[in-house]
């Protein structure tokens, strides 16, 4: 792996550890490019998936704090191709609304693949497939 590569490993880690530590809006957008796209590919939650710009991903993260008490990201595995860091996370996150079945306070569980793509050291594009243990 070259410095690069091991460069943006580490940003992306970085980046994820941010959003476990209750980041949000500004504090988060010092990893993104000003022309970031994030395409989270429909899932339970998001049936028909979203498409997000730099300020969507802000307003994300706060409506985020809202409804999440806490969030965990265990990566399993993560690859570097090119300027491309591809991660394998099981996200888990205690809940402060109901959903579904998981009451308030309740533990919700997902299998994430992520595509999280670099230029200059910033996120340029984002791609999110989510696979959401039953709620």
């Amino acid at each position: 792996m070259t410095t690069e590569q091991q460069d943006i490993l580490t940003i992306a880690k970085n980046y994820l550890q941010a959003i476990e530590d209750g980041k949000t809006a500004d504090e988060l957008a010092i990893y993104y490019s000003e022309s970031v796209e994030q395409i989270e590919y429909p899932n339970r939650l998001i049936p028909n998936g979203a498409k997000r710009n730099l300020d969507d991903l802000k307003e994300a993260s706060l409506r985020g704090k809202k409804i999440l008490l806490s969030q965990t990201y265990d990566i399993q595995k993560s690859y570097v191709v090119g300027n491309t860091v591809i991660l394998e996370t099981i996200w888990t996150a205690q809940i402060a609304v109901p959903i579904g079945s998981i009451p308030s306070g309740g533990q919700m569980k997902a299998y994430f693949a992520q595509f999280i793509e670099f230029e200059d050291g910033k996120i340029v594009r984002q791609r999110t497939y989510d696979c959401f243990e039953a709620f």
